[in-house]
């Protein structure tokens, strides 16, 4: 049987510190205790590492949605858990994300797709719905969310975008872009038609964060799925001969 190490792509590792690149298609953490996590993984791989005969402390300090990949923190104290959840909590960490998506018309909705700019919205948590929703600015419960993005290539009807959130809401990346008309690759909830795998085309690529105990800055970077390399090749490497 492979070690829990084995299963992991771990990123970085201390005595305060766990940073890993999630697969596509696995929860952050559990909620009904039926599905395998991340979490749990990287418990019994911090168990077996250790010789652990209890129970092992994990701080969840910030999620990926199920079908998301990339750069994903734990903390492995309690003290390391307090400190990096305040600077996720305080937008303190640099998240950038890659993003395939379709390729949007000239002025979906009036708005049109420069070669980097910001997005901004008003969006509300549909629970009922399980969606998040753009809405008008003053609808109760209602936050702002704001993301900056940079289109890197665009190929076959796709973009590649690089984004970097400036605030941390729910779905924020998944259904900005779906609201001005370029869903994500795959992504079915917001509106992408695609089938692939287990995921969608949202990655991760990388975060930016002090070290809870040195207060040195430290950067996870987590390289895309295979999946990735074979049907985004043309977005991921502009420069190759079609």
């Amino acid at each position: 049987m492979a070690s829990f190490a084995e299963l992991l792509d771990i990123l970085y590792e201390d005595n305060h510190c766990l940073g890993l690149n999630k697969p596509a298609g696995w929860p952050t953490t559990h909620f009904n205790g039926t599905e395998e996590t991340v979490d749990r993984l990287a418990k019994a791989y911090l168990k077996e590492k250790y010789g652990k005969p209890g129970n092992v402390f994990l701080g969840i300090v910030h999620r990926l949605d199920k079908p998301t990949s990339g750069s994903l923190l734990f903390a492995k104290t309690s003290k390391a858990a307090s400190r990096l959840s305040e600077q996720f909590r305080e937008s303190a960490v640099e998240k950038v994300y890659w993003a395939v998506a379709r390729e949007a018309p000239p002025k979906p909705k009036g708005f049109v797709w420069g070669d980097w700019g910001t997005l901004e919205d008003w969006l509300f948590h549909d629970e009922a719905a399980r969606l998040v929703r753009v809405v008008p600015a003053d609808t109760e419960g209602a936050k702002q969310a704001r993301t900056g993005y940079e289109v890197k290539a665009r190929h076959g009807g796709l973009m590649l975008l690089e984004l970097r959130p400036l605030s941390g809401r729910k779905h924020q990346l998944r259904v900005q872009l779906s609201s001005r008309g370029a869903p994500i690759f795959a992504d079915a909830k917001y509106g992408g038609t695609q089938l692939f795998g287990n995921g969608i085309g949202l990655h991760a690529r990388s975060l930016t964060f002090l070290h809870p105990i040195q207060h040195a800055p430290i950067t996870l970077k987590a390289e895309v799925p295979q999946e990735w390399k074979g049907r985004f090749a043309y977005l991921l490497n502009p420069g190759i001969k079609k």
